[in-house]
């Protein structure tokens, strides 16, 4: 079997239709369908199953395609990280991340490194949670992914610093003026709960810390997205727990947690780290992360450094 043929296989999955991925790839539908054809008469079965409207994997298509995205993948990444390791137009940077960090801190550091890498772009591929962020990476999605540190991950794994966890409410809040917060503190409130909060445990991690702390939390609000949960909180919906990089910017109180909340933040991909994908983590490995998440939120509280997170 052939690395095209394995792409064409990965494009109309991707698409969902043999019309889409065609017109992707530049190339016939018959063309598209004689190559399919070809790649399971190799693998001794069908992959896909043709239907009136688009097309779904067999279960031997499923088996395979987590291994024909990896080959795919790899291939892509091989090319780009030779044309930007050279500086070349053309090159790409795939960065991969949970999205609490896409709209958080690290566009600064994006922007700042895209300044000295003018001829790479980049492209920011954001997910929900660290499992689905994970997932992606085992198959190639990405160069380097920024997140929390992947559990028992085989390739390279930078530690960039620690993220504070924090407690966001309105600014006239009667405890918004204190330096820190216990969680017990809050056992009366309502709580702006959010879909991307962290499992630990085989539960969600908010319901685990109030429950050592004595209380089940009472949700007031329940939404999506980070962005979405921190507006709510700030309006007055309900206390909100987050990180403070997701925090900085808007108009609300945000409190350390008395003891400090904190998470490891790591850079981690697949294979060695070399070229752009090296030359983006020795940025944030040297202090930019650290400096741009404590900077913003501080700069928001509008008290100095504000408390140590550690």
């Amino acid at each position: 079997m052939s690395l095209r043929q394995m792409e064409y296989l990965v494009a109309v999955v991707e698409e969902a239709s043999f019309t889409h991925a065609a017109e992707l790839l530049g190339v016939t539908q018959s063309a598209l369908s004689h190559q399919i054809k070809a790649l399971e008469r190799e693998v001794g079965g069908p992959l896909l199953e043709r239907l009136p409207r688009g097309v779904r994997l067999t279960p031997m298509g499923r088996a395979f395609l987590p291994h024909a995205e990896f080959a795919v993948r790899s291939a892509r990444q091989a090319r780009r990280a030779a044309r930007a390791a050279a500086g070349a137009a053309g090159g790409e940077l795939h960065i991969a991340t949970l999205h609490a960090f896409a709209i958080g801190v690290l566009p600064e550091a994006l922007a700042r490194w895209r300044r000295s890498h003018a001829k790479v772009s980049l492209v920011v591929h954001e997910y929900a949670t660290g499992e689905e962020l994970r997932d992606r990476m085992e198959r190639g999605v990405a160069d380097v992914a920024v997140g929390h540190r992947p559990k028992g991950w085989q390739g390279p794994v930078v530690p960039l610093g620690e993220e504070e966890i924090v407690v966001v409410m309105e600014s006239d809040d009667p405890l918004a003026k204190q330096d820190s917060v216990r969680l017990a503190e809050l056992a009366d409130r309502d709580w702006v709960r959010c879909a991307l909060e962290p499992v630990v445990e085989g539960r969600r991690f908010l319901d685990l810390a109030c429950e050592r702390a004595g209380f089940t939390p009472r949700t007031g609000a329940h939404t999506d997205h980070t962005s979405t949960a921190v507006r709510l909180a700030a309006a007055g919906a309900g206390v909100l727990i987050a990180p403070a990089h997701v925090a900085a910017g808007y108009d609300c109180a945000v409190l350390p947690l008395d003891p400090p909340w904190q998470r490891e933040l790591t850079a981690f991909s697949r294979v060695e780290l070399t070229g752009a994908a090296a030359s983006f983590v020795g940025l944030l490995d040297r202090g930019w992360w650290g400096r741009t998440a404590k900077g913003r939120s501080a700069a928001h509280e509008g008290e100095g450094d504000g408390r140590p997170a550690g």
